[in-house]
């Protein structure tokens, strides 16, 4: 694998778990969320590995049937990037 597409992976998904955390944090505070599509991107982005980590490991949107289907189609997203790189060689 490339550096940078190693680097990419690392970073986006440290983005995704880090923007699932503290969206947790907040939630638990009664604080301004982070909406939902911003929350969604990174996992959309091949950082959905990062996302379902953080969601299961908070407890986080796990019983928001509707988030997670959007988490899901995120993640489908994710794996057609991957198809991608693998198809193009990259």
């Amino acid at each position: 694998m490339p550096p940078l597409l190693l680097g990419y992976l690392v970073v986006i998904n440290a983005l995704a778990f880090g923007m699932m955390a503290i969206d947790k944090w907040k939630a638990a505070r009664g604080a301004r969320r982070i909406p939902e599509s911003t929350l969604l991107l990174p996992a959309a982005l091949l950082g959905c590995v990062g996302s379902w980590s953080a969601s299961v490991l908070f407890r986080h949107k796990t019983s928001k049937s509707s988030f997670r289907w959007k988490h899901m189609l995120a993640t489908a997203i994710s794996i057609g990037w991957v198809v991608l790189i693998v198809r193009e060689g990259l």
